[in-house]
């Protein structure tokens, strides 16, 4: 039988990777090569569908095969399923009209289960399955009406495939163990500008048609759209900025000529850019999280071009991706800090390179503040916190976007660095693991057995197995990371934050000392760290707060969203009501978590029926579980008006300018 199974896997995958399980899939993808999708959609954006028909070129790889199982979604509705078999003796080919069946799988998705007729399968020979479906209000496809875009003027709609979104965009092996190349074809109303993660596009303005290819192979959940009133400018050689109207010229302003900069400086850490464009689209604040990698094409949203220094790390961030996530990818979502730890290393690598080594350490320990401060939250035998983390069936994988994936990822990482004893040899190893398993998905024994490899002295003296450190406890142990880098030569820039944090932190803080510490001229880093450090001391004397406010109030006020939204938690988790107000221009996710943790929760509640209407519908939701989880208010009327604290607001407030939906405490820049 094991014998029968390796003859069965291509590109000689070790046992290992045909014995993968993937929970999250309902799909046999251990039963196909996927070589190439085609998708051929219609969007309507007056009724909020896309319409069409995908075609699959498969090739059976076991044999005995009588089915093909693709994830999908309760959302999609199929409508057809057929496959073209080739005629005998040269014949025409003929189409034949398939059974199908759909089954539940998990809360997050369904399974199709497809039968094939003996004269379609046959072994190591490629067949066609065309699949007819229409989307409708799944989890992967965000549409937007004007009033929630940038410049509220005509809609727009996004798609968003990770981790296991884009079984409702379309039916598909939704498993990163699982790449192929992909094309499109999107009909669009006249107006409307199309983009998808793809190397090659192409427009007919007359049949308003958008053409796509993408040449590299790719998981699932890279797979990328986005439609509605976009206009480009060209800010490098192989680099634009895509974005609305009414925001493109700020961001181009914002990037300028760094982003060619940012791309030379990674290939010459870690090799060849293999993805011909990196380009940049700016989502509307709606986007769920703070940006996506997707190949060509990085989704960010718009919010974070308040901070030069957030958006200068998350482009490198998505940058880094380019290598390590969507070159190389993690086979299972329970490996997943193989992309995201990776690609936090590289981030820091580059920015080391391009910033220097204070700045990289400076960023690095309010990440790593933040990591700790989720470990005292959930604890340290806490099974989230391994970087193997085991979940059952249903379990929906982006329950486990966490930073233990980027962190403590990062950590293992640079302890691996740091075993090779030059940082530039790691480098090399890095360079030499790209080459390896370029357009791959791999799992962590295909790292680590490559380290030992490349590093055999490391391998003969037995580091792996060493005392407290062995690979085995980084991997599958609970708990902090069990080593952190030396951080050390960021203490330039991290000694002030903490000499100013602890003057807060005696009895009586001194005005006339703390006065000679001047917010303004400090970086966004260095106050967010200050701000976060002071939340982490929360409750605060009452005194304190007063001073608090009357030091800093006015200054973080004219700050960037960043620094507001931390400054109001402080404002929140302490009840200062003097500064309450100024929590209704900023309906967070954290904020409203903190109102609803204390004793303000009717004061959040009067806040979200006044500014519900501008919401994204899945903000909306979120919101609502977190205010009405334990009360019974009925949220398809609107209340008499609810006492609030004193100088609550009493009328509709400006939509906030920074993410709504994006999580504080973690950079989920995929």
């Amino acid at each position: 039988h094991e014998s029968s199974i390796l003859k069965s896997c291509e590109g000689g995958r070790s046992l290992a990777h045909c014995r993968l399980v993937d929970v999250a899939s309902a799909s046999n993808f251990h039963s196909f090569k996927l070589r190439h999708f085609h998708l051929d959609l219609h969007l309507n954006f007056a009724v909020k569908r896309m319409t069409g028909w995908q075609v699959l070129e498969l090739t059976p790889v076991q044999p005995g095969v009588q089915s093909l199982i693709l994830d999908t979604h309760p959302s999609l509705l199929i409508h057809s399923v057929d496959c073209k078999v080739p005629g005998a003796s040269g014949a025409p080919d003929v189409f034949l009209s398939l059974t199908y069946r759909i089954e539940p799988f998990t809360d997050y998705g369904s399974s199709l289960n497809i039968s094939l007729p003996a004269a379609v399968v046959r072994p190591h020979r490629a067949f066609r399955v065309t699949i007819r479906y229409t989307t409708t209000d799944g989890p992967a496809i965000w549409w937007l009406d004007a009033e929630l875009t940038c410049g509220q003027t005509r809609p727009l709609v996004f798609t968003q495939g990770h981790s296991v979104c884009n079984r409702s965009f379309f039916p598909c092996f939704d498993t990163p163990a699982v790449k192929s190349t992909y094309s499109a074809t999107v009909r669009v109303p006249e107006g409307v500008t199309v983009l998808m993660s793809a190397s090659r596009s192409a427009y007919s303005k007359q049949d308003r048609v958008f053409q796509f290819t993408m040449e590299y192979p790719v998981p699932t959940y890279l797979v990328a759209l986005v439609a509605g009133d976009l206009q480009h400018a060209d800010i490098g050689p192989r680099s634009r900025v895509w974005a609305e109207p009414c925001i493109l010229t700020c961001a181009v302003s914002k990037l300028g000529g760094n982003v060619e900069r940012w791309l030379n400086v990674a290939e010459g850490l870690f090799g060849p850019y293999v993805w011909g464009r990196y380009d940049i689209v700016f989502l509307p604040p709606s986007f769920p999280i703070v940006a996506m990698e997707n190949p060509c094409l990085t989704f960010i949203i718009s919010s974070i071009l308040e901070s030069q220094e957030f958006l200068l790390i998350d482009v490198i961030h998505e940058i880094a991706h380019g290598w390590f996530g969507n070159a190389v990818t993690n086979a299972t979502w329970e490996e997943m800090w193989l992309s995201e730890g990776l690609a936090t290393y590289a981030q820091r690598r580059i920015t080391t390179e391009a910033y220097g080594k204070a700045f990289t350490c400076l960023e690095t320990v309010f990440r790593l503040d933040a990591l700790h401060r989720q470990m005292r939250l959930l604890g340290d035998n806490n099974p989230v916190s391994k970087l193997q983390a085991k979940f059952e069936p249903g379990v929906n994988p982006s329950s486990l976007m966490n930073l233990f994936t980027y962190e403590k990822g990062f950590c293992f990482v640079s302890y691996l660095s740091q075993l090779c004893g030059d940082i530039k040899r790691f480098d090399s190893f890095l360079r030499a693991y790209i080459e390896k398993f370029r357009f791959s998905s791999v799992i962590a024994q295909d790292l680590l057995d490559f380290f030992l490899g490349f590093f055999p002295e490391l391998k003969e003296s037995c580091v792996a197995q060493r005392e407290g450190l062995e690979f085995e406890r980084w991997l599958n142990g609970c708990g902090p990371p069990l080593c952190e880098p030396d951080l050390s030569a960021g203490r330039a820039l991290t000694g002030p934050v903490q000499h100013l944090c602890d003057l807060w932190g005696v009895d009586a803080p001194d005005p006339q000392v703390i006065s000679t510490f001047d917010l303004s001229s400090w970086s966004t880093f260095q106050t967010v760290l200050f701000l976060d450090r002071l939340l982490d001391r929360s409750p605060l004397p009452q005194e304190v707060m007063s001073l608090l406010s009357s030091c800093y109030s006015a200054v973080l006020d004219g700050m960037n969203a960043e620094v507001q939204i931390r400054w109001l938690q402080i404002v929140v988790r302490n009840s200062f009501y003097a500064d309450l107000p100024r929590t209704s221009r900023m309906y967070t996710v954290p904020l409203y978590e903190d109102l609803c943790g204390g004793v303000m929760k009717c004061f959040a509640v009067e806040v979200f029926y006044q500014t519900q209407a501008r919401l994204h519908p899945n903000l909306r939701r979120t919101l609502q579980q977190i205010l009405f989880q334990s009360s019974a208010l009925n949220t398809s009327t609107a209340p008499s008006l609810l006492t609030s604290p004193p100088s609550a607001p009493s009328s509709p407030t400006d939509p906030p300018a920074n993410g709504t939906i994006a999580l504080r405490d973690v950079n989920v820049s995929a």
